[in-house]
């Protein structure tokens, strides 16, 4: 499990590619009874997971809490998972969304990279992972701050759509929300952080 949670970011659209194509048969080994399945499904998905819930929670703890949680309640509920509804994927980031939102604290401090306050439609693949946080220099942490004003829901579709790469229908899916609206949440986001953030922050 550490070394999920150590590994880069990398391009959404070649591992989802490739988690697709080994996801179906997976799933149905798992309901089959084959342990060794299910360690192979937390393995391709575990870093995936780790990172949406410490990019929401901001704390290593509470993701720690919130991974464990997700894959036990989706694999307890595996047998009621639909892939003709949507992606397992999908299924599991709803899942820890859910989760997120329960385990949340009062402060709640995302990391976000600074070239997107500029660049709404360009998903950053090489932003911060956990252990990188602890160096910040101060225009990050000036928008850590901003970003702890803005309300949960539109820090959740930021994450999603810069840190995951999703598309804002996908975004949709797991919020149970419209693309629409997930486009707009993303976009009062930046809107907010634009009129609390000093241009010097952001040049």
């Amino acid at each position: 499990m550490n070394e999920a949670h150590t590994l880069s970011w990398t391009s959404r659209s070649t591992a989802t590619s490739r988690i697709d194509e080994e996801c179906q048969a997976l799933l149905q080994r798992c309901l089959d009874g084959d342990e060794a399945a299910y360690v192979t499904l937390y393995d391709l998905h575990a870093s995936m997971v780790y990172r949406l819930a410490y990019g929401l929670l901001q704390n290593k703890e509470d993701a720690e809490e919130v991974l464990q949680d997700s894959f036990e309640y989706a694999f307890r509920k595996l047998a009621n998972f639909d892939p003709h509804k949507s992606a397992f994927t999908t299924w599991l980031y709803r899942i820890t969304v859910s989760r997120c939102r329960n385990k949340r604290r009062r402060k709640w401090l995302p990391t976000f990279p600074l070239n997107l306050l500029g660049q709404q439609d360009v998903p950053d693949r090489h932003a911060l992972i956990p252990d990188d946080l602890l160096e910040l220099d101060d225009r990050q942490k000036a928008i850590w701050e901003a970003l702890a004003e803005l309300s949960p829901k539109l820090r959740e579709t930021a994450i999603l759509r810069y840190y995951h790469g999703l598309r804002y229908k996908e975004i949709g899916n797991i919020l149970g929300i419209p693309p629409k609206t997930a486009e707009s949440r993303v976009r009062l986001a930046h809107k907010s952080l634009r009129e609390q953030l000093d241009d010097e922050i952001l040049t």
